[in-house]
């Protein structure tokens, strides 16, 4: 099945494209400004949406998990990507920085408390922020768990998903020298931070084509080159978290700080061939949350698109949107 055909299918179970009825960029300092977008009903249930990555940016079909006549949609790109200026800048860049600035969102939005939503890194961010914030959490949905660990960058960056995909692997190592492929992520980073933008653009597609091509259990590989600017701004974003461990120190790690939000009411939506960030994860942050309800999609992947993942995300949206009275109780 083509990827158009995949789209349709997907798209099948969301509601229609909308609008915002507002959008601004909000100066968060250290010389950021980030997008945000509201969308939906104004009064409606707040819900933000967090982007994957870190690079990913926000796009218009994410407006689209949320019934618009219940929810009040806010999408933001995080800093340095999408709409949010400087473009791919590193500086102040840390996930403390984000998490401070979703705070700064909902503080200057006048919200309450709010649902958190989002997938891959976004899910990292997610579960982050609300171990910072947990009184402003009512729920969290999360998709594509990354709980940012070495393990886990062992197996996408150190091989492991290699041996699943030993041709894209060879296109995306055999780059760099064989004497530095031992470390990919420090191969790549001194590449990704040369100053020279004709070899910066070179080895940003080369990391965001290895990440697109495992998306989705229906691409079976293949996937276009990606735009310089989007890349390049990906690449940098991700790689300099990563490379930094997520800025998390031993005693920031998520699944030791589950207890802080172990009130907080959870829905994981897991595709069970997930090779970018594999089920056990998300079975491990099931296990450690009492309220968490872990859904493995069968013949899904990692990618917000398949299919069996929009539905079951939209699904989930629709009951928590028709019985918003049991949320943070």
């Amino acid at each position: 099945m083509d990827k158009v055909s995949v789209q349709k299918r997907a798209s099948a179970h969301l509601y229609p494209p909308i609008d915002p009825f507002d959008q601004r960029m909000l100066d968060v300092g250290d010389g950021h400004r980030i997008y945000v977008e509201q969308c939906g009903r104004p009064d409606g249930l707040p819900v933000v949406v967090l982007h994957g990555g870190p690079g990913g940016g926000c796009s218009p079909a994410m407006r689209r998990y949320f019934d618009p006549a219940i929810y009040r949609i806010i999408l933001f790109d995080q800093r340095g990507c999408g709409r949010s200026r400087p473009h791919a800048s590193i500086e102040a860049n840390t996930t403390w920085h984000l998490v401070q600035d979703i705070e700064a969102i909902r503080v200057r939005m006048g919200i309450d408390r709010w649902i958190v939503f989002g997938g891959s890194w976004g899910a990292t961010l997610a579960l982050i922020y609300a171990q910072a914030h947990p009184p402003a959490v009512l729920a969290l949905v999360l998709r594509g768990v990354f709980l940012m660990t070495q393990g886990e960058l062992d197996w996408f960056y150190g091989g492991g998903a290699a041996r699943f995909w030993p041709d894209l692997w060879r296109r995306f190592a055999d780059i760099i020298p064989e004497d530095e492929r031992h470390d990919l992520i420090g191969a790549y980073h001194r590449r990704l931070f040369s100053g020279d933008l004709i070899q910066e653009t070179r080895f940003a597609r080369a990391w965001t084509s290895w990440e697109n091509a495992l998306a989705s259990i229906e691409n079976d590989g293949v996937t276009g080159e990606s735009p310089a600017d989007y890349a390049r701004a990906f690449a940098r974003l991700e790689n300099h978290y990563f490379q930094n461990m997520g800025f998390l120190s031993p005693d920031q790690q998520i699944l030791r700080n589950m207890a802080r939000i172990a009130h907080i009411p959870g829905t994981i939506v897991q595709g069970r061939y997930d090779m970018i960030c594999p089920p056990a994860s998300a079975d491990a942050l099931a296990s450690a949350w009492p309220r968490a309800r872990l859904n493995l999609i069968g013949r899904a992947g990692h990618a917000l698109s398949e299919p069996g993942i929009t539905a079951e995300l939209v699904r989930t949206m629709d009951l928590i949107g028709a019985h918003p009275e049991g949320l943070g109780k």
